[in-house]
Protein backbone atom coordinates (compact mmCIF):
# COMPACT_ATOMS: atom_id res chain seq x y z
CA UNK A 1 0.00 0.00 0.00
CA UNK A 2 2.71 2.45 -0.06
CA UNK A 3 1.66 2.84 -3.92
CA UNK A 4 -1.05 5.14 -2.73
CA UNK A 5 1.58 7.08 -0.82
CA UNK A 6 3.66 7.76 -3.75
CA UNK A 7 0.59 8.39 -5.64
CA UNK A 8 0.09 11.48 -3.15
CA UNK A 9 4.01 12.20 -2.20
CA UNK A 10 3.97 15.58 -4.16
CA UNK A 11 0.71 16.93 -1.48
CA UNK A 12 2.48 15.17 0.79
CA UNK A 13 6.03 16.39 0.80
CA UNK A 14 4.27 20.28 0.00
CA UNK A 15 2.65 20.00 3.41
CA UNK A 16 5.50 18.38 5.24
CA UNK A 17 7.93 21.69 3.76
CA UNK A 18 5.17 23.86 4.70
CA UNK A 19 5.03 22.85 8.53
CA UNK A 20 8.91 23.28 8.22
CA UNK A 21 8.79 27.13 6.95
CA UNK A 22 5.45 28.04 8.34
CA UNK A 23 4.76 29.49 5.08
CA UNK A 24 1.77 29.60 3.53
CA UNK A 25 0.79 26.89 1.22
CA UNK A 26 -1.79 24.61 0.31
CA UNK A 27 -2.83 22.18 -2.17
CA UNK A 28 -6.47 23.12 -2.30
CA UNK A 29 -8.28 26.85 -3.74
CA UNK A 30 -9.48 29.00 -1.52
CA UNK A 31 -12.37 29.91 -3.16
CA UNK A 32 -15.57 27.22 -4.45
CA UNK A 33 -15.39 29.21 -8.00
CA UNK A 34 -11.48 27.97 -8.64
CA UNK A 35 -12.29 24.22 -8.12
CA UNK A 36 -11.75 22.31 -11.27
CA UNK A 37 -15.42 22.53 -13.25
CA UNK A 38 -16.60 24.36 -10.53
CA UNK A 39 -20.17 24.84 -11.69
CA UNK A 40 -20.30 21.11 -12.56
CA UNK A 41 -19.22 20.35 -9.14
CA UNK A 42 -21.65 22.37 -6.86
CA UNK A 43 -24.37 21.52 -8.75
CA UNK A 44 -23.33 17.63 -7.51
CA UNK A 45 -22.60 18.32 -4.36
CA UNK A 46 -25.89 19.81 -4.24
CA UNK A 47 -27.99 17.25 -5.44
CA UNK A 48 -25.87 14.48 -3.23
CA UNK A 49 -26.77 16.61 -0.55
CA UNK A 50 -30.56 16.93 -1.58
CA UNK A 51 -30.46 12.99 -1.51
CA UNK A 52 -30.24 12.40 2.00
CA UNK A 53 -33.37 14.36 3.19
CA UNK A 54 -36.78 13.26 3.78
CA UNK A 55 -39.71 14.88 3.66
CA UNK A 56 -42.85 15.37 5.78
CA UNK A 57 -43.97 12.06 4.99
CA UNK A 58 -41.39 10.42 5.71
CA UNK A 59 -38.08 9.86 6.89
CA UNK A 60 -34.61 9.24 5.02
CA UNK A 61 -32.37 6.94 6.38
CA UNK A 62 -28.51 7.15 6.22
CA UNK A 63 -27.20 3.59 5.39
CA UNK A 64 -23.84 3.45 6.96
CA UNK A 65 -22.77 -0.42 7.39
CA UNK A 66 -21.45 -0.78 10.33
CA UNK A 67 -22.33 -3.53 13.55
CA UNK A 68 -24.57 -2.93 16.27
CA UNK A 69 -27.18 -1.03 14.78
CA UNK A 70 -30.14 -0.94 17.57
CA UNK A 71 -32.14 2.26 15.88
CA UNK A 72 -32.11 5.00 14.25
CA UNK A 73 -32.29 8.62 15.19
CA UNK A 74 -32.05 12.22 13.77
CA UNK A 75 -33.37 15.41 14.46
CA UNK A 76 -31.52 18.44 12.41
CA UNK A 77 -33.03 21.17 11.40
CA UNK A 78 -31.55 23.49 8.72
CA UNK A 79 -30.91 27.15 10.10
CA UNK A 80 -31.82 28.02 6.81
CA UNK A 81 -35.16 26.77 6.27
CA UNK A 82 -35.92 25.74 10.42
CA UNK A 83 -37.45 22.68 8.48
CA UNK A 84 -36.22 18.97 9.28
CA UNK A 85 -33.67 17.63 7.21
CA UNK A 86 -35.83 14.53 8.09
CA UNK A 87 -32.29 12.39 7.67
CA UNK A 88 -32.14 9.38 9.81
CA UNK A 89 -28.89 7.72 10.91
CA UNK A 90 -27.78 4.65 12.58
CA UNK A 91 -27.84 4.28 16.43
CA UNK A 92 -25.09 2.09 17.22
CA UNK A 93 -24.95 -0.64 20.52
CA UNK A 94 -21.87 0.96 21.77
CA UNK A 95 -19.88 -2.02 22.80
CA UNK A 96 -20.45 -3.84 20.18
CA UNK A 97 -18.50 -0.54 18.38
CA UNK A 98 -15.88 -0.87 20.75
CA UNK A 99 -15.55 -5.15 20.15
CA UNK A 100 -15.65 -4.38 16.30
CA UNK A 101 -12.83 -1.69 16.65
CA UNK A 102 -10.51 -3.77 18.89
CA UNK A 103 -10.91 -6.57 16.10
CA UNK A 104 -9.88 -4.51 13.09
CA UNK A 105 -7.16 -2.69 14.89
CA UNK A 106 -4.19 -5.82 15.02
CA UNK A 107 -3.85 -5.80 11.17
CA UNK A 108 -3.86 -1.69 10.93
CA UNK A 109 -1.49 -1.41 13.48
CA UNK A 110 0.79 -3.97 12.34
CA UNK A 111 0.65 -2.13 8.86
CA UNK A 112 3.63 0.12 8.06
CA UNK A 113 3.55 3.74 9.06
CA UNK A 114 4.09 4.36 5.17
CA UNK A 115 1.19 2.25 4.86
CA UNK A 116 -1.66 4.13 6.77
CA UNK A 117 -0.27 7.25 5.66
CA UNK A 118 -0.93 6.51 1.83
CA UNK A 119 -4.57 5.28 2.96
CA UNK A 120 -5.28 8.48 4.76
CA UNK A 121 -3.92 10.56 1.94
CA UNK A 122 -6.10 8.95 -0.05
CA UNK A 123 -8.76 9.93 2.35
CA UNK A 124 -8.64 13.75 1.85
CA UNK A 125 -7.82 13.51 -2.12
CA UNK A 126 -11.38 11.21 -2.01
CA UNK A 127 -13.35 13.65 0.05
CA UNK A 128 -11.53 16.21 -1.88
CA UNK A 129 -12.37 15.16 -5.34
CA UNK A 130 -16.11 13.35 -4.52
CA UNK A 131 -17.54 14.79 -1.43
CA UNK A 132 -16.44 18.32 -1.18
CA UNK A 133 -19.18 20.42 -2.00
CA UNK A 134 -21.88 17.52 -0.51
CA UNK A 135 -19.98 18.13 2.53
CA UNK A 136 -19.91 22.19 2.21
CA UNK A 137 -24.04 21.52 1.81
CA UNK A 138 -23.99 19.66 4.94
CA UNK A 139 -22.05 21.95 7.45
CA UNK A 140 -23.93 24.64 5.37
CA UNK A 141 -27.72 23.36 6.42
CA UNK A 142 -26.79 22.29 10.11
CA UNK A 143 -23.93 24.44 10.97
CA UNK A 144 -25.91 27.09 9.53
CA UNK A 145 -22.35 28.80 8.15
CA UNK A 146 -22.11 30.50 4.51
CA UNK A 147 -21.79 28.20 1.92
CA UNK A 148 -18.52 30.01 0.84
CA UNK A 149 -17.67 29.51 4.41
CA UNK A 150 -18.33 25.89 4.63
CA UNK A 151 -16.70 25.48 1.43
CA UNK A 152 -13.43 27.20 2.50
CA UNK A 153 -13.68 26.34 6.84
CA UNK A 154 -15.20 23.05 7.16
CA UNK A 155 -14.19 22.28 3.71
CA UNK A 156 -10.33 22.85 1.82
CA UNK A 157 -9.03 24.44 5.22
CA UNK A 158 -10.28 21.49 7.56
CA UNK A 159 -8.38 18.95 4.50
CA UNK A 160 -5.10 21.55 5.04
CA UNK A 161 -5.03 20.42 9.19
CA UNK A 162 -5.61 16.95 8.18
CA UNK A 163 -2.40 16.55 6.64
CA UNK A 164 -0.82 18.81 9.47
CA UNK A 165 -1.81 15.75 11.21
CA UNK A 166 -0.83 13.37 9.32
CA UNK A 167 2.70 15.22 8.55
CA UNK A 168 3.27 15.82 12.36
CA UNK A 169 2.34 11.75 12.42
CA UNK A 170 5.11 10.76 10.73
CA UNK A 171 7.87 13.01 12.39
CA UNK A 172 6.99 11.40 15.20
CA UNK A 173 6.88 7.58 14.26
CA UNK A 174 10.20 8.39 12.11
CA UNK A 175 11.69 9.64 14.91
CA UNK A 176 11.87 5.93 16.25
CA UNK A 177 14.50 4.03 14.98
CA UNK A 178 12.88 0.27 14.33
CA UNK A 179 16.36 -1.52 15.31
CA UNK A 180 19.51 -0.80 16.65
CA UNK A 181 23.09 -2.59 17.28
CA UNK A 182 23.77 -1.91 20.80
CA UNK A 183 27.57 -2.92 22.34
CA UNK A 184 29.64 -2.40 25.54
CA UNK A 185 31.56 -3.94 28.36
CA UNK A 186 31.02 -5.02 31.76
CA UNK A 187 34.36 -6.11 32.84
CA UNK A 188 35.78 -8.43 30.89
CA UNK A 189 32.63 -9.50 28.70
CA UNK A 190 31.47 -7.72 25.84
CA UNK A 191 28.23 -7.35 25.46
CA UNK A 192 26.37 -7.14 22.25
CA UNK A 193 22.32 -6.77 21.25
CA UNK A 194 20.23 -6.55 18.97
CA UNK A 195 17.18 -4.48 19.89
CA UNK A 196 13.72 -4.02 18.37
CA UNK A 197 11.35 -1.13 18.90
CA UNK A 198 7.84 -1.30 17.94
CA UNK A 199 5.61 1.57 17.78
CA UNK A 200 2.41 0.61 19.67
CA UNK A 201 -1.64 2.18 18.94
CA UNK A 202 -2.70 3.14 22.35
CA UNK A 203 -6.22 1.48 21.46
CA UNK A 204 -9.72 2.71 20.55
CA UNK A 205 -10.13 6.24 20.19
CA UNK A 206 -13.31 8.44 20.68
CA UNK A 207 -13.37 11.91 18.75
CA UNK A 208 -16.22 14.10 19.53
CA UNK A 209 -17.47 17.35 17.36
CA UNK A 210 -18.51 20.51 17.91
CA UNK A 211 -22.19 21.92 16.56
CA UNK A 212 -20.64 25.05 15.24
CA UNK A 213 -17.61 23.50 13.46
CA UNK A 214 -17.93 19.93 13.06
CA UNK A 215 -15.31 18.65 10.45
CA UNK A 216 -12.09 21.26 11.40
CA UNK A 217 -10.87 19.85 14.68
CA UNK A 218 -12.66 16.15 13.74
CA UNK A 219 -10.30 15.55 10.59
CA UNK A 220 -6.69 16.01 12.28
CA UNK A 221 -8.27 14.36 15.22
CA UNK A 222 -8.99 11.37 13.20
CA UNK A 223 -5.87 11.17 11.06
CA UNK A 224 -3.70 11.91 14.06
CA UNK A 225 -5.02 8.44 15.28
CA UNK A 226 -5.42 6.67 12.65
CA UNK A 227 -1.71 7.37 11.53
CA UNK A 228 -0.95 5.95 14.64
CA UNK A 229 -2.75 3.14 14.56
CA UNK A 230 -5.62 3.48 16.49
CA UNK A 231 -9.43 2.84 14.84
CA UNK A 232 -11.71 6.11 15.86
CA UNK A 233 -15.19 5.56 16.85
CA UNK A 234 -16.70 9.34 15.98
CA UNK A 235 -19.39 10.86 18.33
CA UNK A 236 -20.89 13.82 16.07
CA UNK A 237 -23.05 16.34 17.98
CA UNK A 238 -26.61 15.83 17.16
CA UNK A 239 -27.31 18.93 15.20
CA UNK A 240 -24.47 18.29 12.68
CA UNK A 241 -24.50 14.30 11.90
CA UNK A 242 -24.40 14.73 7.96
CA UNK A 243 -21.28 16.31 7.56
CA UNK A 244 -19.40 13.22 10.22
CA UNK A 245 -22.19 10.90 8.54
CA UNK A 246 -20.72 11.44 4.95
CA UNK A 247 -17.34 11.45 6.30
CA UNK A 248 -17.21 8.23 8.12
CA UNK A 249 -18.53 6.50 4.94
CA UNK A 250 -15.54 7.43 3.02
CA UNK A 251 -13.14 6.61 5.23
CA UNK A 252 -14.76 3.19 5.44
CA UNK A 253 -14.94 2.92 1.91
CA UNK A 254 -11.20 4.08 1.35
CA UNK A 255 -10.02 1.55 4.48
CA UNK A 256 -11.90 -1.37 2.97
CA UNK A 257 -10.82 -0.76 -0.53
CA UNK A 258 -7.07 -0.67 0.55
CA UNK A 259 -7.58 -4.23 2.89
CA UNK A 260 -8.70 -3.29 5.76
CA UNK A 261 -11.74 -3.71 8.35
CA UNK A 262 -13.76 -0.23 7.86
CA UNK A 263 -14.69 -0.87 11.31
CA UNK A 264 -11.37 0.98 11.98
CA UNK A 265 -14.25 4.11 11.47
CA UNK A 266 -17.31 4.05 12.92
CA UNK A 267 -20.26 6.32 14.27
CA UNK A 268 -21.84 6.79 17.62
CA UNK A 269 -24.93 9.05 17.69
CA UNK A 270 -27.05 10.19 20.25
CA UNK A 271 -29.77 13.07 21.09
CA UNK A 272 -30.11 15.24 23.74
CA UNK A 273 -32.75 13.24 25.50
CA UNK A 274 -30.47 10.09 25.68
CA UNK A 275 -26.72 11.55 25.89
CA UNK A 276 -23.82 9.28 25.06
CA UNK A 277 -21.22 11.69 25.75
CA UNK A 278 -19.98 10.48 29.13
CA UNK A 279 -20.67 6.76 28.19
CA UNK A 280 -17.88 7.37 25.77
CA UNK A 281 -15.87 8.67 27.88
CA UNK A 282 -15.79 6.14 30.69
CA UNK A 283 -15.90 2.84 28.37
CA UNK A 284 -13.54 0.39 30.06
CA UNK A 285 -11.79 0.28 26.14
CA UNK A 286 -11.33 4.05 25.65
CA UNK A 287 -7.81 5.35 25.21
CA UNK A 288 -7.96 8.26 23.60
CA UNK A 289 -10.55 11.01 23.78
CA UNK A 290 -10.50 14.29 21.15
CA UNK A 291 -13.05 16.59 22.68
CA UNK A 292 -14.19 19.60 20.72
CA UNK A 293 -17.51 21.59 22.69
CA UNK A 294 -18.63 23.74 25.26
CA UNK A 295 -16.35 24.27 28.45
CA UNK A 296 -18.79 23.09 31.05
CA UNK A 297 -18.53 19.85 29.68
CA UNK A 298 -14.90 19.97 28.03
CA UNK A 299 -13.55 20.41 31.87
CA UNK A 300 -15.53 16.89 32.72
CA UNK A 301 -14.12 14.84 30.18
CA UNK A 302 -10.19 16.61 31.28
CA UNK A 303 -11.30 15.89 34.79
CA UNK A 304 -12.66 12.08 34.25
CA UNK A 305 -10.97 10.76 30.97
CA UNK A 306 -8.22 9.10 32.79
CA UNK A 307 -6.72 6.44 32.20
CA UNK A 308 -7.78 7.62 28.71
CA UNK A 309 -5.67 10.48 26.83
CA UNK A 310 -7.68 13.61 26.74
CA UNK A 311 -7.30 16.40 24.15
CA UNK A 312 -9.59 19.16 24.54
CA UNK A 313 -10.34 22.22 22.45
CA UNK A 314 -13.42 24.15 24.16
CA UNK A 315 -13.47 27.85 24.58
CA UNK A 316 -13.01 31.16 26.54
CA UNK A 317 -12.89 34.87 26.36
CA UNK A 318 -11.09 35.73 23.27
CA UNK A 319 -9.96 40.03 24.38
CA UNK A 320 -9.10 42.71 22.28
CA UNK A 321 -7.08 45.85 23.17
CA UNK A 322 -7.14 49.21 22.15
CA UNK A 323 -3.85 51.20 23.27
CA UNK A 324 -3.22 53.38 20.14
CA UNK A 325 -3.85 53.14 16.90
CA UNK A 326 -1.93 54.83 13.47
CA UNK A 327 -5.69 54.59 11.34
CA UNK A 328 -8.20 53.92 13.59
CA UNK A 329 -10.67 53.61 10.86
CA UNK A 330 -8.81 50.93 9.39
CA UNK A 331 -8.56 49.22 12.77
CA UNK A 332 -12.47 49.01 13.70
CA UNK A 333 -13.25 47.93 9.88
CA UNK A 334 -11.33 45.24 10.51
CA UNK A 335 -12.27 44.24 14.46
CA UNK A 336 -15.68 44.86 12.88
CA UNK A 337 -15.53 42.27 10.33
CA UNK A 338 -14.19 39.95 12.71
CA UNK A 339 -16.90 40.64 15.14
CA UNK A 340 -19.53 39.79 12.33
CA UNK A 341 -18.16 36.69 10.47
CA UNK A 342 -20.11 33.72 10.82
CA UNK A 343 -22.22 35.76 13.69
CA UNK A 344 -18.59 34.78 16.34
CA UNK A 345 -19.44 31.49 16.09
CA UNK A 346 -16.24 30.61 16.45
CA UNK A 347 -13.43 29.16 19.18
CA UNK A 348 -11.76 31.91 18.20
CA UNK A 349 -13.96 35.19 17.28
CA UNK A 350 -13.10 38.27 19.95
CA UNK A 351 -15.61 38.82 22.51
CA UNK A 352 -13.87 41.68 25.04
CA UNK A 353 -12.95 45.24 23.86
CA UNK A 354 -10.90 46.71 26.51
CA UNK A 355 -10.29 50.55 26.26
CA UNK A 356 -8.62 52.56 29.08
CA UNK A 357 -10.08 55.69 30.14
CA UNK A 358 -7.52 58.07 27.87
CA UNK A 359 -9.31 56.46 24.85
CA UNK A 360 -7.17 55.71 21.88
CA UNK A 361 -4.14 57.81 21.18
CA UNK A 362 -4.17 58.73 16.91
CA UNK A 363 -1.74 60.62 15.23
CA UNK A 364 -4.90 63.33 14.89
CA UNK A 365 -4.92 62.72 19.04
CA UNK A 366 -6.78 61.02 21.25
CA UNK A 367 -10.21 59.05 20.82
CA UNK A 368 -12.31 59.09 23.54
CA UNK A 369 -13.70 56.03 24.68
CA UNK A 370 -16.69 56.33 24.05
CA UNK A 371 -16.84 57.73 20.85
CA UNK A 372 -14.10 54.58 19.85
CA UNK A 373 -17.30 52.68 21.14
CA UNK A 374 -20.12 54.59 19.28
CA UNK A 375 -17.45 53.92 15.88
CA UNK A 376 -17.03 50.41 16.27
CA UNK A 377 -20.87 50.15 16.31
CA UNK A 378 -21.43 52.31 14.00
CA UNK A 379 -18.76 49.72 11.40
CA UNK A 380 -20.46 46.52 12.57
CA UNK A 381 -23.97 48.46 11.95
CA UNK A 382 -22.82 49.38 7.92
CA UNK A 383 -21.45 45.73 7.54
CA UNK A 384 -24.95 44.47 8.82
CA UNK A 385 -27.14 46.76 7.13
CA UNK A 386 -27.66 45.47 3.68
CA UNK A 387 -29.09 41.58 4.08
CA UNK A 388 -27.21 40.37 0.95
CA UNK A 389 -23.88 41.41 2.49
CA UNK A 390 -25.26 40.31 6.15
CA UNK A 391 -25.97 36.71 4.81
CA UNK A 392 -22.43 36.38 3.49
CA UNK A 393 -20.73 37.78 6.76
CA UNK A 394 -23.23 37.02 9.26
CA UNK A 395 -24.63 33.88 7.96
CA UNK A 396 -27.29 32.22 10.24
CA UNK A 397 -27.25 31.32 13.93
CA UNK A 398 -26.91 27.78 14.50
CA UNK A 399 -29.59 26.94 17.50
CA UNK A 400 -32.28 28.67 19.16
CA UNK A 401 -30.56 29.21 22.60
CA UNK A 402 -27.86 31.71 20.88
CA UNK A 403 -30.54 34.21 20.56
CA UNK A 404 -32.24 33.43 23.99
CA UNK A 405 -28.72 34.05 25.66
CA UNK A 406 -28.56 37.63 23.41
CA UNK A 407 -32.21 38.80 24.61
CA UNK A 408 -30.94 37.86 28.23
CA UNK A 409 -27.86 40.18 28.25
CA UNK A 410 -29.22 42.94 26.31
CA UNK A 411 -31.93 43.15 29.17
CA UNK A 412 -29.12 42.98 32.01
CA UNK A 413 -26.49 45.10 29.74
CA UNK A 414 -29.19 47.79 29.46
CA UNK A 415 -29.42 48.35 33.83
CA UNK A 416 -25.62 47.88 33.93
CA UNK A 417 -24.24 49.87 31.16
CA UNK A 418 -24.91 51.26 27.76
CA UNK A 419 -26.48 48.98 24.56
CA UNK A 420 -24.29 50.17 21.74
CA UNK A 421 -26.46 47.40 19.19
CA UNK A 422 -29.22 46.22 19.70
CA UNK A 423 -29.51 42.50 17.39
CA UNK A 424 -32.68 42.26 15.07
CA UNK A 425 -33.39 39.32 12.71
CA UNK A 426 -32.07 40.31 9.17
CA UNK A 427 -34.17 38.86 6.27
CA UNK A 428 -31.95 36.66 4.25
CA UNK A 429 -32.35 37.29 0.12
CA UNK A 430 -32.36 33.42 -0.34
CA UNK A 431 -34.00 31.58 2.55
CA UNK A 432 -36.76 33.66 4.07
CA UNK A 433 -36.76 31.65 7.12
CA UNK A 434 -33.64 31.37 8.43
CA UNK A 435 -32.61 32.22 11.90
CA UNK A 436 -30.77 35.17 11.62
CA UNK A 437 -29.36 37.86 14.04
CA UNK A 438 -27.49 41.30 13.58
CA UNK A 439 -24.49 41.81 16.86
CA UNK A 440 -25.38 42.78 20.43
CA UNK A 441 -22.91 45.18 21.61
CA UNK A 442 -22.60 46.41 25.03
CA UNK A 443 -20.25 48.88 26.79
CA UNK A 444 -19.94 48.41 30.21
CA UNK A 445 -17.37 48.65 33.01
CA UNK A 446 -15.05 46.18 35.15
CA UNK A 447 -17.72 46.11 37.69
CA UNK A 448 -20.15 43.73 34.98
CA UNK A 449 -17.52 40.75 35.10
CA UNK A 450 -20.14 38.61 35.86
CA UNK A 451 -21.34 39.50 32.51
CA UNK A 452 -18.85 39.56 29.91
CA UNK A 453 -16.26 37.33 32.42
CA UNK A 454 -17.06 33.71 30.37
CA UNK A 455 -17.80 32.86 26.56
CA UNK A 456 -21.37 34.32 25.82
CA UNK A 457 -21.37 32.04 22.38
CA UNK A 458 -23.01 33.93 19.42
CA UNK A 459 -22.83 37.75 17.86
CA UNK A 460 -22.38 39.37 21.73
CA UNK A 461 -19.36 41.79 22.31
CA UNK A 462 -18.69 44.37 25.13
CA UNK A 463 -16.80 47.34 25.38
CA UNK A 464 -14.86 47.23 28.83
CA UNK A 465 -13.85 50.81 30.23
CA UNK A 466 -10.56 50.47 32.21
CA UNK A 467 -8.70 52.43 34.53
CA UNK A 468 -5.63 53.02 31.59
CA UNK A 469 -4.22 50.61 29.61
CA UNK A 470 -1.62 49.17 31.59
CA UNK A 471 -5.48 48.00 33.97
CA UNK A 472 -6.71 47.31 30.28
CA UNK A 473 -4.01 44.61 29.39
CA UNK A 474 -4.00 43.15 33.13
CA UNK A 475 -7.95 42.96 32.60
CA UNK A 476 -8.02 40.87 29.17
CA UNK A 477 -4.82 38.64 30.42
CA UNK A 478 -6.93 38.21 33.43
CA UNK A 479 -9.68 36.71 30.86
CA UNK A 480 -7.65 34.42 29.65
CA UNK A 481 -5.80 33.21 33.09
CA UNK A 482 -9.15 32.51 34.71
CA UNK A 483 -11.49 31.66 32.23
CA UNK A 484 -9.04 30.59 29.27
CA UNK A 485 -8.96 32.21 25.55
CA UNK A 486 -7.66 31.03 22.30
CA UNK A 487 -7.22 34.15 20.74
CA UNK A 488 -5.72 37.47 21.13
CA UNK A 489 -5.55 40.94 19.57
CA UNK A 490 -4.00 44.38 20.13
CA UNK A 491 -3.50 47.47 18.58
CA UNK A 492 -0.48 49.67 19.78
CA UNK A 493 2.24 51.81 18.53
CA UNK A 494 4.18 51.87 21.25
CA UNK A 495 6.48 48.84 21.06
CA UNK A 496 8.02 49.01 24.84
CA UNK A 497 3.56 48.27 25.41
CA UNK A 498 3.75 45.71 22.85
CA UNK A 499 6.65 43.56 24.42
CA UNK A 500 4.73 43.90 27.76
CA UNK A 501 1.41 42.77 26.31
CA UNK A 502 3.16 39.92 24.14
CA UNK A 503 4.87 38.84 27.29
CA UNK A 504 1.50 38.52 29.18
CA UNK A 505 -0.64 36.81 26.75
CA UNK A 506 2.56 34.38 26.22
CA UNK A 507 2.64 33.66 29.99
CA UNK A 508 -1.77 33.11 29.88
CA UNK A 509 -0.89 31.35 26.80
CA UNK A 510 -3.04 32.83 24.11
CA UNK A 511 -2.47 33.75 20.81
CA UNK A 512 -1.74 37.56 19.96
CA UNK A 513 -1.93 39.64 16.88
CA UNK A 514 -0.68 43.03 16.43
CA UNK A 515 -1.74 45.44 14.56
CA UNK A 516 -3.31 43.68 11.66
CA UNK A 517 -5.76 45.46 9.47
CA UNK A 518 -6.46 45.22 6.01
CA UNK A 519 -8.34 42.19 3.75
CA UNK A 520 -7.68 39.49 6.39
CA UNK A 521 -10.03 38.25 9.23
CA UNK A 522 -8.47 39.12 12.60
CA UNK A 523 -9.13 35.27 13.56
CA UNK A 524 -7.95 33.28 10.38
CA UNK A 525 -5.73 30.65 11.35
CA UNK A 526 -3.69 29.16 8.66
CA UNK A 527 -3.30 25.50 8.95
CA UNK A 528 1.14 24.18 8.62
CA UNK A 529 1.76 28.30 10.09
CA UNK A 530 -0.08 29.05 13.05
CA UNK A 531 -0.45 26.83 16.08
CA UNK A 532 -4.47 26.31 17.26
CA UNK A 533 -4.72 26.52 20.34
CA UNK A 534 -1.52 26.94 23.25
CA UNK A 535 -2.71 23.90 25.89
CA UNK A 536 -1.91 26.70 28.61
CA UNK A 537 -5.19 27.39 29.52
CA UNK A 538 -8.87 26.23 30.49
CA UNK A 539 -9.53 26.99 26.44
CA UNK A 540 -8.09 23.28 25.59
CA UNK A 541 -5.38 21.38 26.17
CA UNK A 542 -3.59 20.62 22.63
CA UNK A 543 -2.55 22.58 19.92
CA UNK A 544 -3.43 21.91 16.27
CA UNK A 545 -0.81 21.11 15.14
CA UNK A 546 1.87 20.19 17.07
CA UNK A 547 4.08 16.74 17.56
CA UNK A 548 2.84 16.44 21.24
CA UNK A 549 -0.78 16.35 19.70
CA UNK A 550 0.36 13.04 18.14
CA UNK A 551 3.41 11.43 19.98
CA UNK A 552 1.60 10.20 22.38
CA UNK A 553 -1.36 8.19 20.52
CA UNK A 554 1.22 5.92 20.26
CA UNK A 555 3.84 3.78 22.37
CA UNK A 556 7.53 2.09 22.08
CA UNK A 557 7.86 -1.57 23.12
CA UNK A 558 11.21 -2.80 22.64
CA UNK A 559 12.68 -6.17 22.89
CA UNK A 560 16.42 -6.87 22.86
CA UNK A 561 18.18 -9.76 22.62
CA UNK A 562 22.08 -11.22 22.27
CA UNK A 563 23.68 -10.82 18.50
CA UNK A 564 23.09 -13.74 16.96
CA UNK A 565 25.38 -15.26 13.98
CA UNK A 566 22.73 -14.46 11.44
CA UNK A 567 21.85 -10.97 9.80
CA UNK A 568 20.59 -8.30 12.00
CA UNK A 569 16.55 -8.34 11.86
CA UNK A 570 14.64 -6.40 9.36
CA UNK A 571 12.37 -3.45 10.81
CA UNK A 572 9.24 -4.40 12.42
CA UNK A 573 7.42 -1.61 11.76
CA UNK A 574 4.17 -2.10 13.82
CA UNK A 575 2.76 -4.44 16.68
CA UNK A 576 -0.16 -6.44 16.73
CA UNK A 577 -1.83 -4.37 19.73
Amino acid sequence: MTALLERHRARFEGAREACRTRASWSPFPEMPGKYPDAAAAQVRGLAAFQAHLGDNARARDFELDQPGTIGWLGDEVSPYTRSPLGARYPQADVDRLFDAAGRAMPDWGAATPETRLGVLMEVVDVIYREQLFEIAQSVMHTAGQSFNMAYAGSGVNALDRAIEALVYAEQAMAAVTPSARWERSFGPSQIVLEKTYRLVPRGVAVCFTCASFPTWNAWPSMMASLATGNPVIVKPHPATILPMAITVRVFRRVLADAGFDPNLVTMAIDNVEQPLGKVLVKHPKTAIVDFTGSARFGQWVEQNAHPALCFTETAGCNTVVLESAEDLEAVLRGLATTLCMFSAQMCTSPQNIYIGAQGVRTPQGRVSRDEVARRLAGAVAALTSDPKKASMILATIQADSTLALMRQLQAEGKGRGRVLLAPQAYAHPEFAQARTSTPLMLQVGTDARDLYGEERFGPISFVIGCADADDALAQATRDVHERGGLTAFLYSTDESYIVRAEQAYARAGAQLTTNLTGAMPLNFAAAYSDYHVTGLNAAGNAALTSLAFVASRFCISQSRRPRRDAASPTRQPGATP
